[in-house]
């Protein structure tokens, strides 16, 4: 391993996060299987003592870890853009402060861009887990580059929690995260990349999301989904063509019924053909 120039710069803004999260959160990246990598972590909670102590106790037993903080408190995407001007990796693994990565992320993302230059962006799937009600269940995404494209039409369909970029995409396009769209920055910067790499999903789950009440996709919800529409409005203007094709796979499936008094069935739309009592076929829609 070089200890100069390290293969993979893992990113990771921390902020008030609970110790035993941090800890946890620590111990999945220093116990990765790849080991090629260094560990910067920038607390935005630079008056918070006690994260900074424990953060610091790691940092004395691992060199890897390269801990900073921001004379005050400046926001996620400002955090974010820090992060990536002082990573020296070749290759940016993005995680963030209170998830769990499994052993092998760092090993499968670094091997598939080896072995796929034209890639710039790989991530995967995500575990819940927190919340007795939504622990095991699974996040999966679409695998291929243009399934990628068109499921981002509609929502972000890249796991940013989970991502490995290419450091040189970004640099030499000149793309970084925009704070108009926090918390939304991580859809808007897919949004760009679109332009000038391809994505892959690895089918397999590269980190346990950490599933509570607090998190910042529930808190902001208002704001995220506001600044998605924004992005959505955007991609559908540029990309018609994926438009188009978000609008033929919705109707994969079933996609309506229509009953008598909500009970007696009478109409049901299922892959592309209208039914009568939801069983006897009428007509087959075409879409162009």
């Amino acid at each position: 391993m070089s200890t100069n120039t390290p293969r993979v710069s893992v990113l990771t803004p921390i902020y008030n996060t609970k110790p035993e999260y941090l800890r946890e959160m620590i111990e999945s990246i220093l116990n990765q299987t790849y080991t090629d990598f260094e560990f910067l972590i920038l607390n935005d909670s630079p008056d918070n003592k006690e994260i900074e102590k424990i953060v610091l106790d790691y940092a004395k037993n691992d060199k890897r870890i390269k801990y900073s903080k921001n004379d005050k408190n400046m926001g996620i995407t400002p955090s974010r853009n820090k992060l990536l001007k002082m990573a020296k990796g070749e290759y940016l693994a993005i995680f963030d402060h209170d998830d769990i990565s499994v052993p092998t992320r760092l090993e499968q993302e670094v091997a598939y861009l080896d072995t796929h230059p034209y890639i710039g962006v790989v991530s995967g799937w995500l575990e819940k887990f927190g919340d007795k009600r939504k622990n095991g269940e699974i996040w999966s995404q679409p695998e291929y580059d243009s399934e990628i494209r068109i499921s981002l039409m509609h929502n972000c369909h890249v796991m940013h929690t989970a991502s490995m970029l290419r450091k040189s995409v970004l640099t030499n396009n000149n793309i970084e995260y925009e704070e108009f769209y926090t918390p939304a920055e991580d859809y808007r910067l897919w949004a760009r990349l679109m332009d000038v790499t391809h994505f892959y999903n690895i089918q397999n789950v590269l980190v346990k999301y950490r599933w509570f009440g607090n998190n910042t996709s529930k808190r902001m919800e208002t704001q995220r989904e506001e600044a998605a529409a924004n992005i959505r409005m955007e991609l559908c203007g540029k990309y018609p063509e994926y438009a188009k094709q978000v609008i033929r796979t919705k109707f994969v499936g079933t996609v309506f019924r229509l009953r008598l008094f909500g009970k007696i069935p009478l109409l049901k739309i299922k892959n592309n053909w209208i039914l009568l009592f939801e069983f006897i076929p009428v007509c087959k829609l075409l879409w162009r």
